[in-house]
């Protein structure tokens, strides 16, 4: 194997950036709970409508703080 690189006894460069991952949440599967129940409210009556739009309303406000306190965190300037 003449042809191709010798990366038997390389190893991998230093990592540049620390990867971000947000941590496990709850929101995303209630903001659609929120959301069907609204959809489904549509055919049954407006309080059913009107109980799953808060619950829509509430989450996506809350998964919207929990993104920008996330990007907040991370680091400003790259290298």
């Amino acid at each position: 194997m003449a042809d191709g690189p010798d990366v038997a006894g390389s190893e991998a460069p230093p990592v540049a950036e620390e990867i971000h991952l947000p941590g496990p949440t709850a929101v995303p599967l209630i903001n659609a709970f929120g959301l069907a129940l609204a959809v489904i409210g549509l055919a049954l009556g407006i309080g059913i409508t009107i109980v799953g739009l808060v619950i829509f309303v509430l989450s996506l406000v809350r998964w919207i703080r929990d993104t920008r306190h996330a990007i907040d965190d991370l680091p400003r300037q790259h290298d």
